[in-house]
């Protein structure tokens, strides 16, 4: 049996309110609604309960922000993709953001178990004044409980239609991908923390953001296999190699946080389900 899920996410602003409305099929839904930091950021929990993907899986998420909302999107768990002997599994999402309004798409870690063939993609379209924040961390293994991606592909594809366009393939028998200084190293989690905007980001602003950004890099222990860059006038970008998940998602958590103060302005409200 294959799980094919889907989920439709709407985001609109009521009355100063960031309100969330949605309709699902399949195991893919979202929790109530809260508002940690008052009514104009909706805060969601994103919650697949069968936890994992295999081989013929689906999960299916289309997301809209409408002018002036503001939504917070992460998930109580990572997403596993489990060992495949019935074809691809897919995780993708599409979303739209509308002039005025910000999304922070924050799902936790995706793991990519030993023996997985798993696409993980993502495209976001931003119009003229829209902005938003989102992540991706890839897991490649469990090196810590000596389970390693010994067999299998990982995809991954993330896209700003127009402006960013980032896909590739991890194979883990290909060893100058994986262990090469060219490549990964040894590392065995990546990471990509994208501050984005339909709009060109002003020189003033994406300066303060590569500098806390920076700073932050500077001061961990990753500092040697973490950076901060503008390629494209519309996208910051902070990149991080780790041998585990957990320094890598600690680094993110922390220049999140400064870019949203930076940025908009806003405290670094940790999502309650992130502490526990």
């Amino acid at each position: 049996m294959t799980w094919h899920a889907s989920l439709q996410l709407d985001y609109t602003l009521e009355s100063e309110r960031s309100v969330a409305r949605y309709l699902h099929q399949g195991p893919l839904r979202i929790l109530q609604s809260l508002y940690p930091e008052g009514d104009a950021v909706c805060h969601n929990v994103l919650v697949h309960p069968p936890s994992g993907l295999v081989g013929g899986d689906t999960l299916d998420m289309q997301v809209t922000v409408g002018a002036g909302a503001h939504g917070l999107v992460t998930t109580p768990g990572a997403t596993r993709f489990y060992r495949s002997d019935a074809g691809l599994a897919k995780q993708q999402v599409h979303a739209r953001v509308e002039s005025g309004a910000r999304l922070e798409w924050l799902p936790l870690e995706a793991i990519a178990y030993n023996g997985c063939d798993g696409l993980n993609r993502a495209v976001f379209d931003l119009a003229p004044g829209a902005e938003m924040m989102t992540w991706d961390i890839t897991a490649l293994g469990l090196p810590a409980a000596d389970l390693p991606f010994a067999q299998g592909t990982f995809r991954q594809h993330m896209e700003i239609p127009g402006v960013w366009l980032e896909r590739g393939t991890i194979s883990a028998t290909d060893t100058r991908l994986m262990n090469s200084p060219l490549g990964l190293a040894g590392q065995r989690c990546m990471a990509t923390l994208v501050f984005a905007a339909g709009s060109a980001i002003a020189a003033e602003r994406a300066d303060r953001a590569l500098a806390c950004a920076r700073d932050l890099t500077e001061a961990s222990s990753l500092r040697l296999t973490a950076g901060a860059t503008l390629p494209h006038k519309q996208i910051i970008v902070l990149r991080v190699l780790s041998p585990v998940t957990e320094p890598a998602m600690q680094l993110l958590r922390q220049v999140w946080a400064a870019w949203r103060h930076e940025m908009w302005g806003l405290p670094g409200h940790v999502p309650r389900l992130w502490n526990l």
